[in-house]
């Protein structure tokens, strides 16, 4: 039986934070928990076009509770700010849904220096979890939720001799490594949540990841022209933003979810279809290079987790 949106249970009264909310998979995962009761918070780079999506969630469903909090994931300094921000506001989260990404973009850097795909998918969800999970830690029931891509296998490797891309660029690989960088922070951020309990038997916070195969929103916008109208075209090897949104909305509610598990669309290759309990690559689940990214990437953020 597939698993669609109705099957989302009641979220009144949770607190969830949406990165990346203002458009495509971030966008619709964040209407789906507001029109399921949840308190949801927009965090995103763009705040007017965050408002904008706010209106749109509370016009369809009216008495939602949505607020825009403004985090840009290429600045540490942004990064910092907003999660000050955010804890100002309240006290608790339930649900922190790292979605925010680039994908593919001309060779650009964050405000940090480092490469832009890495720096963003990566780098900034790594200081941006570390500096609000104590608001999560305690919460029963809590979760976060990475947002990975079936790209995480394709040329794709953590290039610890050049992680910056400082030699040549290459965008698809860069972006392969940047979401095979977010699985790894994933197995290990589980393993350290689990140490504080069972991995969600007991309502401790746990890790889970999820990938929406291949869809159509505005992450395509650098991509080739032809493969962005070969996407549009093609519905057999794609889905639209609200379908694509649904492993990940999955991760986030279904309350038979355990931590450290992958949630993807069940069709051929992973590319659409109902969210299900899938596999990442085999180097993603390399311990010993999970545990170089995770202290590689606190010293570069500066930063260090409660767990």
């Amino acid at each position: 039986m597939s698993w669609t949106e109705n099957d989302v249970p009641a979220q009144h009264g949770r607190v969830a934070v949406v990165t990346g909310a203002n458009t495509g998979l971030g966008f619709e995962t964040a209407r789906v928990l507001a029109s399921k009761g949840a308190e949801v918070v927009l965090a995103v780079r763009d705040t007017g076009k965050g408002e904008q999506a706010a209106r749109r969630i509370t016009a369809a469903t009216p008495g939602a509770t949505v607020r825009v909090q403004h985090l840009d994931l290429g600045s540490l300094d942004s990064v910092r700010t907003a999660a000050e921000e955010l804890r100002a506001g309240t006290d608790r989260i339930d649900l922190l849904v790292n979605n925010a990404g680039v994908m593919y973009p001309p060779k650009q850097s964050t405000a940090d220096g480092f490469e832009l795909q890495f720096g963003t998918n990566h780098l900034g969800h790594f200081a941006w979890t570390a500096q609000v999970l104590d608001l999560l830690l305690g919460v029963p029931g809590s979760r976060v939720v990475t947002v990975a891509s079936i790209a995480h296998d394709i040329r794709a490797a953590i290039h610890f001799d050049d992680l910056q891309w400082e030699r040549s660029y290459d965008r698809v690989a860069a972006y392969g490594q940047s979401k095979l960088a977010n699985l790894m922070f994933h197995y290990e951020l589980s393993r350290r949540l689990q140490s504080r309990g069972a991995a969600g038997a007991d309502g401790a916070t746990v890790a889970v990841a999820a990938h929406p195969g291949i869809a159509d929103t505005e992450l395509v916008r650098h991509l080739p022209k032809v493969l962005q109208k070969a996407q549009v075209v093609a519905p057999m090897f794609s889905h639209d933003a609200q379908h694509g949104a649904l492993p990940q909305v999955r991760a986030a509610t279904d309350p038979g979810v355990l931590g450290g598990q992958y949630y993807g669309p069940d069709g051929r290759g992973e590319r659409r279809g109902a969210p299900r309990v899938v596999t990442s690559s085999e180097q993603s689940y390399d311990l010993a290079a999970q545990q170089r990214l995770w202290s590689v990437s606190e010293e570069l953020t500066g930063v260090r987790f409660p767990v």
